[in-house]
């Protein structure tokens, strides 16, 4: 494995590699969920890069980028291990070239919505590093998670709309035995905080198992999140959606299917999950 530090460097590897090309974009501190990307993407591509970049422009005034949980050597192992040919890992300055403008890629009008309220400027942070990363690397297959849905149908929306025909594979969320979904930002859970974190996916079963009993009122079901939810005194609940799949909007009556959503701070962790309802 062979690790790419400059966008240049990258973008000559790039030039010589023939066969499909999967890309595993993370913002670092690799966990199982990652892993699951790339044991997913590696038999669909001749050549497996992954990614590690951690994004200022994604990042709010409140959150503390230089807290997130990364390793860069124990990243590049996980790589490694799961059978990555390259790990593109660039600077700031090689994403956002001090000398050259950058224009800000609109992430369209999901990202109004949602975490697009509560995180002012993430998405296009977000569809903006995305953007670059696949014009540098040039990918002709990448992964991104269902547990970020909003994001995924984010990266959906700028490869529909700039026409870069990569295929985007969604990988279902990877969970605990427990049901809490693996994210990096688990780490912050003090030993309490982690079993009450599971109070979201409880929420998320109680709403799908009514939907799947015949309950169609959006208001109904997200009474039942939050009902839930309000039964656990470390949750403090940010939103608990019954949203349209596409456009992320709530929903009065759901006729066929759709996204049930929650954001959940417990301690000093931000935890967000999803349940299909279909």
């Amino acid at each position: 494995m062979r690790v790419i530090r400059t966008a240049a460097e990258m973008q000559e590897i790039r030039s010589g590699l023939s066969g499909s090309v999967g890309l595993v974009a993370t913002l670092g501190g690799i966990h199982s969920g990652h892993t699951t990307h790339m044991d997913t993407l590696r038999p669909l591509c001749g050549t497996l890069v992954g990614s590690m970049f951690l994004n200022p422009t994604q990042f709010g005034e409140n959150e503390d980028i230089s807290k997130y949980p990364s390793n860069e050597l124990t990243d590049l192992a996980e790589f490694e291990k799961h059978g990555a040919d390259f790990v593109f890992a660039p600077s700031v300055d090689e994403i956002y070239p001090p000398d050259e403008e950058i224009l800000s890629v609109d992430p369209g009008p999901v990202a109004k919505v949602l975490d697009g309220i509560i995180r002012p400027g993430h998405f296009e942070g977000v569809a903006t590093v995305v953007t670059r990363l696949f014009s540098i690397i040039s990918p002709n297959k990448a992964t991104f998670g269902e547990k970020d849905a909003q994001q995924l149908r984010i990266v959906e929306y700028i490869n529909d709309t700039l026409g870069l025909g990569i295929e985007i594979i969604p990988i279902t969320t990877v969970r605990d035995d427990d049901g809490l979904a693996i994210s990096s930002r688990n780490v912050y859970l003090s030993a309490e905080e982690r079993q009450a974190a599971t109070i979201l996916f409880k929420a998320l079963s109680v709403a799908k198992l009514s939907f799947d009993s015949g309950e169609r009122s959006g208001d109904a079901l997200r009474f039942m999140l939050s009902a839930v939810l309000n039964g656990e005194s470390r949750a403090t609940v940010e939103y608990a959606s019954i949203a349209d799949v596409d456009t992320f909007e709530e929903l009065d009556y759901v006729e066929h299917s759709a996204r049930a959503l929650l954001a959940v701070r417990i301690g000093s962790a931000r935890l967000i999950d999803n349940f299909l309802l279909a």
